[in-house]
């Protein structure tokens, strides 16, 4: 007997929220082969009691590193009619963009329990900010043992994530992953974070991805995207950075529109962003909208550029899909 997970992003407004279910089969399928399947949409704001017949088409297989020899499967929500729910953004980017356009996510999640960040004393407050980013040591961070579990278990499932790191906020962590192809990207992030629940079940701990855990003289949380095409890592040239933000300056308003809910209580032009209503662009500037890395200019401006702008609940479908559409208007990219 084999068992496929299926895996979905339900009709949450302010960010989707995972939910999966398990079928038995009698062999191994591919993904071609696996079948789609229905599923309540009345229980996940995605139908009605009189009408809630949802379909889960399969799209992207993984191992499942939770029990060996199964699968998890990435599932687009579809109507009956075969055409797309009105909550499934991956079918907008429609196909899987070009390899050469890569992608970086750094997400940032905090570990509560309690109602409190994991470290934070049960009245009041920890030490100020300061001495929790990249630390050692039980006064200075907490849930390492999820943050590594969660590195083991993404590299076993075959994903591309490249690191970890306790963040500025007690409690607070981030992992990074990497990827060719706004898809490939986006699907593979979303993995990461159904992984990320599924560990912390076994802990009682809950992951939060609201960007302002805790209110106050405190970093939020965000999404930074790094993203770059062939151009840009193998030619570069200084004018060709600008012009990408200068692109990316007109469509500002678009962009936060798309980068997550709750973002204005995050970018405040404090604690490491820029403010929302402005934007800004800069060279190792992390209070900038966009950075551009130090490395980038050292080797004769190639490589890449990260924006800071994106929630940490922010959809990576919206966010690939809006910087893949600015590099086809600075000419690199052919739309299809």
């Amino acid at each position: 007997m084999i068992t496929v997970e299926y895996i979905w992003l339900d009709g949450a407004v302010d960010m989707p929220q995972l939910r999966s279910k398990t079928r038995v089969f009698t062999h191994r399928h591919g993904l071609a082969e696996l079948p789609e399947w229905s599923f309540d949409g009345g229980s996940t704001w995605q139908g009605t009691v009189r009408d809630s017949d949802r379909i889960l088409k399969p799209v992207k297989l993984y191992k499942n590193p939770f029990s060996e020899g199964n699968y998890l499967v990435l599932c687009e929500v579809m109507n009956t009619n075969g055409k797309p729910h009105q909550s499934n953004h991956r079918h907008q980017l429609v196909k899987d963009n070009d390899p050469d356009v890569w992608f970086g996510f750094e997400q940032e999640y905090t570990l509560v329990k309690h109602g409190k960040p994991l470290g934070f004393p049960k009245d009041g407050f920890p030490e100020p900010q300061g001495k929790y980013y990249c630390s050692v040591g039980t006064r200075s961070v907490n849930g390492r043992e999820i943050a590594e579990q969660h590195l083991d278990i993404c590299l076993s499932a075959g994903l591309e994530v490249i690191g970890i790191n306790a963040e500025v906020l007690l409690g607070q962590w981030e992992f990074q992953l990497f990827g060719k192809g706004a898809k490939v990207t986006s699907d593979d992030l979303w993995l990461c974070r159904y992984l990320l629940h599924r560990i912390c079940e076994h802990y009682g701990v809950h992951v939060e991805f609201h960007p302002k855990p805790v209110e106050g003289n405190w970093n939020g949380s965000g999404l930074h995207c790094n993203f770059s095409n062939k151009r840009m890592r193998e030619e570069g040239e200084k004018e060709y950075f600008k012009e990408i933000c200068e692109e990316l300056k007109e469509n500002h308003k678009e962009f936060i529109n798309n980068y997550g809910s709750a973002n204005e209580l995050r970018l405040t032009g404090d604690f490491e962003t820029a403010d929302i209503e402005t934007f800004s662009y800069g060279i190792s500037d992390r209070g900038a909208s966009i950075r551009i890395p130090i490395g980038v200019v050292n080797d004769g401006w190639k490589g890449y550029m990260e924006d800071r702008r994106p929630a940490s609940n922010a959809d990576p479908y919206k966010i690939t899909r809006l910087l893949s559409n600015i590099l086809v208007e600075v000419g690199d990219l052919v739309t299809q």
